[in-house]
């Protein structure tokens, strides 16, 4: 998306970092070029504007619930890797394997 005029930083640098902006994890010199590209362009304001509500309502209907540990290692490694530049397959996160306990085996396989 650009709104076709030129601006200091292009948007489609800011369009790939909004989550990062929007989640304070950039500098502030970095912080302020955004701020600065909002009050000039109005597409990618609107885009920010539009993020940031759908991160406030995600926080307000599940703010509280609790991300399973595994989970969130899984995720965080991927976001790593995507980081590092490295290729991730496009898979679904998959539970590992619980083990079977004996009250479930087949009379076939119990000892």
């Amino acid at each position: 998306m650009s709104c076709g005029e030129p601006h200091e930083t292009d948007c489609s640098e800011v369009l790939d970092h909004l989550y990062e902006f929007l989640d304070r994890e950039m500098p502030d010199g970095e912080c302020t070029k955004f701020e600065v590209h909002f009050e000039e362009c109005s597409p990618c304001l609107e885009k920010y504007g539009l993020e940031q509500a759908v991160k406030k309502l995600v926080k307000r209907c599940c703010g509280s619930d609790d991300v399973p540990t595994d989970l969130r290692a899984k995720v965080m490694g991927r976001i790593d890797l995507i980081r590092a530049g490295h290729l991730v397959p496009e898979q679904d996160v998959v539970a590992p394997e619980t083990p079977v306990s004996p009250t479930t085996q087949t009379p076939a396989t119990q000892e």
